[in-house]
Parts: structure tokens; sequence; C-alpha cells
């Protein structure tokens, strides 16, 4: 049995933690540390830590566990009032870096004689489509606007973002595998709703009585994790819906329960901010190994990220205008929703699966990934310095801090 794993934790906290602090210093979130230090301890720098099982998985429950918070935190009576203007914001947000992703493809990379050719064009598409939401979730939570209705809506058009984007992948995955039905896959989204619905309801009382019985009791928080977790197996092996909406549901439905959600968030994050977020936002950076780049594909880069920042704040920008958003906090929503992160690394791959994304088109597609997951906290942060009403939090005016070291 290796016993590498213990150094690849000890290298990622303490880089993630050191890199951290700093970039709070200079006054930025301190994920973008903690993205900086896995770029830094990765293949593309130093290569101290590569890409294992270990560190996929445990990645993985990080941002379960960032999602599943993110749900608790979430205010539903405003999410009930943005729940459209959600959907016109993800609406359009797919719609433009759809059609830029395709634009710039066929500029850089056009083949008349392949067959597939549109089909790879609407590809690098799909994955400027995507939005990982728990970059912008990690950075409002540090600046206290995680449940203004500027952070509400962003998480309500990033969940609704995840589904158009697994419909959109399905039905091109579809064109080149006849085995694969849309149909059934949109009737499987739709059964997950409804099972969400279901069991929604049943586990909120559950918790309900739990929280009557038990108060502050820690197994509590041991039942809410254990639901989490479910919720987001089931999610992806049941629905094909991606595991993080499962755990965010999870939240939603833990939300409305007043002393037990605050018990439970209390014992989340310290689980999150000790090891798993950590973990996760680092392994990110790690992901990325940019050998093989050639100038060509630097350039394709360059122009494809430029595309997949404009289109993102221009998309779910016009969708927030047209819901009645000022300009200020519209643009705000849309820098919210420019970080691809892990979503767009996982349609990436699944693409190269496929056969619709060449190899050497990866490199460009991860370099675009982690540029994206870079400066969507810097730009929140530059974005949204001026307050407003609509991304003012409702129950508490207050910061929500990454703990500090010293607090533990």
């Amino acid at each position: 049995m290796s016993y590498d794993f213990l150094l690849t934790i000890a290298i990622i906290m303490l880089f993630t933690k050191v890199f951290g602090l700093t970039s709070e210093r200079v006054h930025m979130p301190q994920v973008v540390g903690a993205l900086i230090a896995g770029v830094l301890v990765g293949p593309s720098c130093l290569g101290w830590v590569g890409e294992t099982d270990f560190l996929v998985k445990a990645a993985e429950i990080g941002v379960i566990i960032l999602m599943f918070n993110a749900g608790m935190d979430t205010d539903l009576d405003e999410l009930k009032t943005t729940g459209f203007a959600s959907f016109i914001i993800a609406l359009i947000g797919v719609i433009v870096p759809l059609i830029g992703g395709v634009a710039c493809y066929l500029a850089f990379d056009n083949d008349p004689t392949d067959p597939m050719n549109m089909l790879k064009a609407a590809f690098i598409g799909v994955v400027l489509t995507a939005t990982s939401v728990s970059i912008t979730v990690e950075t409002l939570r540090e600046m206290g606007k995680l449940k203004s209705k500027v952070g509400t809506a962003i998480l309500g058009a990033a969940v609704i973002d995840d589904i158009l984007g697994i419909v959109v992948l399905t039905i091109l995955t579809a064109l080149t595998d006849p085995s694969v039905k849309p149909i059934l896959v949109l009737g499987r989204i739709v059964a997950f709703f409804g099972f969400v619905l279901v069991v929604g309801l049943v586990m909120y009382r559950v918790f309900l009585k739990m929280e009557e019985k038990w108060h502050h009791h820690r197994r509590i928080a041991i039942y809410a994790v254990a639901f989490a977790f479910l919720m987001s197996y089931v999610a992806e092996r049941y629905f094909g819906i991606a595991d993080i909406t499962g755990a965010y549901f999870a939240g939603i439905v833990m939300c409305r329960l007043s002393s037990a959600r605050d018990y439970v968030a209390s014992k989340t994050n310290v689980l999150g901010y000790m090891l798993f977020s950590p973990l996760f936002f680092a392994s990110i950076g790690i992901k990325t190994n940019l050998e093989g780049l050639t100038s060509t594909m630097a350039i394709f880069a360059v122009v494809l990220t430029i595309i997949a920042i404009l289109t993102k704040i221009i998309g779910c920008g016009i969708g927030a205008r047209i819901m009645g958003f000022h300009t200020y906090d519209a643009f705000s929503i849309g820098l919210g929703m420019v970080s691809r992160g892990e979503v767009a690394l996982i349609v990436a791959q699944k693409g190269e699966q496929a056969g619709l994304i060449d190899p050497h088109m990866f490199p460009p597609i991860v370099l675009v990934v982690i540029v994206t997951t870079l400066v969507t906290p810097i730009l929140l942060k530059l974005g949204m310095s001026k307050q407003t009403p609509a991304n003012t939090e409702f129950n508490a005016q207050e910061k929500v801090q990454m703990p500090k070291v010293s607090q533990h």
C-alpha cells in the first residue's frame, strides 16, 4: 500500500492555506490563492502532485459538500420569486456561448471534409455553455452576498444551466450513437425533479422531527451529510444528472429548517474548509497539463477564453436585464456565471470519449477552464464592489468569512 496520498494532502493543505491567506491580504477571495496553489504544485509547474484516483474522489466529496452548503444557504422564498428569471438567464446564457464556441471552432479548425465537423464545433460550444457555480458560491459567501437576490439568481440559473447543458450534451451524443435516445434522457430529467419533490417533502418532515427531538445533536449532521451523498449518488447513477445537482437539492431540503440547518452548516463548513474544499480547489489546477500546446492552439485557447468570458457575461446579462435586473446587477450575474470549472472538464472528457473532441483540442479547453475559473472570483470581487439592494443579503449584513487558522 502506498502512502503518497498523505503527502499529497499535506502539500495541498499547506499551499492552499498559504496562497489563500496571501490572496486575502491583497483583497482577493481565498479561493483564488487555492486555485493558483493547485496550478503551482501540479504537472504544469512544480509537478509535486499529480491527478490520482484518490484526489479525484476527494475533490468530488469537496464539491458535493460545497454545493450542499450552498443549498442550505439558499433562500427558498427568494428563489420562488426569481425562479422564472433564473430560467431565462440560464437559457440565454446557454445559447450565446454555444454560438460563440461553434464560431470559434469553425474559424480555427474547420475541416469541411470531416463528416463530424459540425458536431465537433457544436461540442466546443457545449463545453462553453457549462457553468461551475461552486467557485462563485465560495466567492459570494466570502463577500456576504450569497443570499442576496443576485446570488440566488446565479445559483438558480446555474442549476438550470446544468440541466440545459445535459440536454444539449445528450442530443449531440445521440447523433453519434444511435443507441442513445434523447427522449428517454429528457424523461429521466423530468423524473428526477419528480423524485426530488417527493423525497424532499418526506425528508423535510423527517428532519423536522429530528430537530424537535434532538435539537443540536451531532447525529443530525451525520444524517444530513449522508442524505446529501445519497442524493448525489441517485442523481448521477439513476438519472444521469450531475451529482452536485443532487447535493444542492439535498441542501434545499434543509434550508427551511432553522436551528438544525445552522447546526449542520456549522459542522459541514468545518469539514469542507479543513480538508475537502482545499483538495477540490487545488485539483482544478492540478488537472492542467499543457504539454503539446502548439502556437496555433495557444492562439485558439486565448480567443476561446475571451469568447467564453464575454458570451457568459453578455448572454446571462441580457437575460437578467430582460427579467428586470438593473444593468449593474445584470452585469454581476453575468460575471458569476463565467466559471466553467469541473463541469466543463467533465463535458470535455465525455466529448473526447465520444470522438467529438480531438486530442489536440483538449489542452486549449483545459486552459479555458482554468482561466475562467481563476478570473471569476477576481471579476466578481471587482464587479460587485458597489452595494445595491439586489446584491445585499436578506438575513444578515455581515460577511461570512473563511475560518482563520487560529479559530481551529
